[in-house]
C-alpha cells in the first residue's frame, strides 16, 4: 500500500524526470555530433521530439494535480469554501468530459495507427509508441481528476477551504 502511495504521489514527477533527461542528453549528443563530426542523425531529433510530446501530456496531467493550470481567480478569493468548493467541481467535471471525449478519440488515433503498422522515419519503431502519449496523459488527467472530485466533495461537506494548488504569484 505504501509503494502505491508513493506513485501516486509522484508518478508524474519521475516520468517528466525521465523524458527530460532523455531529451536533454539526446539533444547534447546531436549538438556535439553536429558541431564537432559534422554529422546527425534522424532518430536524434525523433527522440527529443517524442519526449518533448510525452513531457507535454505527463506535464498537463501534473498540472491537473496540483491545480496548476493558468485560470483567473479574482472572483474566487471573495467566496466562501463552499461557493469555492462548488466552481472547482464545476471546472474539473467541464475537464472531466473533455478529457473522456479526447482520450476516447486518442484511442482511436493509437488504434489506427496499429492496424496500418505505420513507423518512425528514422528509429522504424511503431509509432503506436509516440501517439501512446496522449492517451497516456489524458488517462493520468482523468485520475487527477478523480482525486480532485474527492477532495473538492470532501470540502464542500466539511466547509473547509478547498485545495487550490500552489501559488505562483501571491
Amino acid at each position: 500500500m505504501n509503494i502505491l502511495r508513493t506513485i501516486d504521489q509522484n508518478a508524474e514527477r519521475w516520468l517528466l524526470l525521465v523524458f527530460y533527461t532523455m531529451l536533454v542528453v539526446t539533444m547534447a549528443i546531436e549538438v556535439i555530433r553536429r558541431e564537432l563530426f559534422a554529422y546527425s542523425s534522424i532518430w536524434g531529433e525523433e527522440i527529443v521530439r517524442y519526449s518533448f510530446i510525452y513531457l507535454a501530456w505527463i506535464g498537463a496531467a501534473a498540472a491537473v494535480k496540483e491545480r496548476a493550470h493558468i485560470r483567473i481567480d479574482v472572483i474566487l478569493h471573495y467566496l466562501g469554501p463552499r461557493t469555492k468548493a462548488l466552481i472547482y467541481i464545476f471546472g474539473d467535471l467541464v475537464m472531466f468530459v473533455v478529457a473522456l471525449v479526447a482520450l476516447y478519440w486518442s484511442f482511436e488515433t493509437v488504434h489506427v495507427s496499429a492496424k496500418f503498422g505505420s513507423v518512425s522515419h528514422g528509429l522504424r519503431i511503431s509509432m503506436v509508441w509516440f501517439l501512446a502519449a496522449v492517451p497516456l496523459g489524458f488517462t493520468l488527467m482523468i485520475w487527477r481528476l478523480l482525486q480532485s472530485f474527492r477532495r473538492d466533495l470532501r470540502s464542500l461537506r466539511d466547509g473547509t477551504p478547498v485545495f487550490e494548488g500552489d501559488k505562483l504569484f501571491d
